[in-house]
């Protein structure tokens, strides 16, 4: 195993050099071409689909077209050549002719995912990475590491996959001295790093299309943590991985009582992530812990985790069954037991991972709405499982209560009703184009 990264070669200045972002409204890709930008590279990119986000990043200075085409990237191309031509790790599993990818090796114009980019950022600018891994609560825990790292008044670079009330999800500070990042186990990208500092939010086997055993996803998380300098995780996150206490790991109890005591945000989950992006930053950055704790608890939250649309109806990003328990018992402590729930499920491939324990998921809600699933990079030999397939699966207590929805007037009328008569209406959804996160937006903007 390598110890440190491999040599990036140098070819252009950065002031010089065209980066061109293939799929640039994605939530990891977007923040890069933010970073990019602001590091001083000329930046383009592309997406299937307009949305709101790719307004944002044109208001940023980024020449942006929608749709993806052999010829728009030529025409660009003989104007202002590519360099670089970076990708999602989606985008070959999709679509391996992909005509944009197609055309920039048909040209000899570099390709590649985004953290060969990124590394070359954080080296070319001596950076310390510090990074957030884990199956879930990564991009919230990365959310709130960067919030204390600016009400410290410490300047800081960063990637978070989330628009953040308090900042861009995506920004390079040429003061900073670290880089903050929400590294994604996904495609193994969280590999390609040397982090000076890690922290896994938890463990829970997920990505099944990557990592085939629950073995092979614990070791790839071994492998993270080897190549970080010191990493913290909970004491039975490490035991599950074979670890032990030392130097370079630092255990953290989950039932210390002052994770709730001290922490005053609303939810078990959110006041665990607190407590580890409190640890993380003291670890880094030497400023106290309980000076950290009242920063903490002024944290505004985040876009798309239990995000207020309107009064009554919240969107979350809670897809896998950790998460989905952490954000009903958020629900539950706000609004006991009116909680109605509509839910997407992100991805066919990951509802037939989770199937078993989808049955009583949902045991405990006054009223479930099951819509369609957000799909992308799915298993094309899995049977699609709609909405009247899942409702199937579950227990006879959540059948009850029940019901198959579309993204409809018949449905925006259901939320209406129930927010108007005080439940609290949790849509579980992808985000994303087409989405229901996207629908509720467009819905009930007024």
């Amino acid at each position: 195993m390598l110890s440190q990264p491999p040599p990036i070669v140098k070819t252009d200045k950065l002031r010089v050099m065209h980066i061109y972002f293939s799929g640039i409204g994605g939530a990891a890709i977007g923040p890069l071409a933010l970073i990019a930008k602001q590091a001083g590279y000329e930046v383009s990119g592309s997406d299937a689909k307009d949305s709101k986000y790719l307004d944002e990043l044109r208001r940023a200075g980024i020449d942006i077209h929608v749709g993806q085409t052999k010829d728009q990237i030529a025409d660009l191309h003989s104007k202002k050549p590519v360099d670089w031509f970076v990708y999602s790790s989606a985008l070959p599993k999709t679509d391996p002719d992909h005509p944009e990818l197609r055309f920039c090796e048909e040209n000899k114009i570099r390709t590649s995912k985004r953290d060969e980019l990124l590394n070359r950022i954080i080296q070319d600018n001596d950076l310390k990475l510090i990074a957030v891994a884990g199956t879930h609560g990564k991009t919230t825990t990365t959310a709130m590491v960067i919030w204390l790292f600016k009400q410290a008044g410490i300047p800081a670079s960063y990637s978070v996959g989330a628009k953040l009330p308090f900042g861009e999800p995506g920004v390079f500070d040429p003061k900073s001295g670290h880089f903050i990042y929400e590294a994604d186990e996904y495609d193994r990208n969280f590999l390609s790093f040397y982090p000076a500092i890690g922290i896994i939010t938890g463990l829970d086997w997920d990505h099944p299309d990557i990592y085939e055993t629950r073995e092979a996803y614990g070791q790839a998380f071994v492998e993270f943590i080897d190549q970080c300098e010191k990493t913290l995780l909970w004491r039975e996150d490490a035991e599950k991985l074979g670890l032990e206490q030392s130097d370079k790991i630092q255990m953290m109890d989950s039932q210390n009582p002052a994770i709730n005591h001290d922490i005053k945000l609303a939810g078990r989950v959110n006041r665990a992530n607190a407590w580890q992006a409190v640890q993380l930053t003291a670890s880094a950055t030497g400023q106290p812990a309980d000076k950290l704790v009242g920063f903490m608890n002024q944290f505004p939250g985040l876009s798309r985790r239990f995000e207020e649309i309107i009064p009554n109806v919240y969107t979350d990003y809670a897809h896998t069954p950790p998460k989905i328990r952490g954000a009903l018992q958020l629900a539950r402590e706000v609004a006991g037991d009116k909680v109605v729930v509509i839910y997407e499920g992100l991805h066919n491939t990951r509802q037939h991972f989770i199937k078993e324990e989808l049955a009583n998921l949902f045991d405990d809600v006054k009223s479930l709405y099951i819509v369609p699933s957000y799909l992308a990079r799915e298993n094309e030999d899995l049977e699609l499982l709609t909405p009247e397939k899942l409702l199937d699966l579950l227990s006879n207590l959540s059948k009850d209560k029940a019901r198959v929805a579309r993204l409809d007037d018949e449905l925006k009328d259901a939320i209406r009703h129930h927010a108007d008569n005080g439940d609290l209406v949790l849509c579980l959804s992808a985000g994303g184009a087409g989405s229901l996160d996207e629908w509720l937006r467009a819905e009930f903007k007024d």
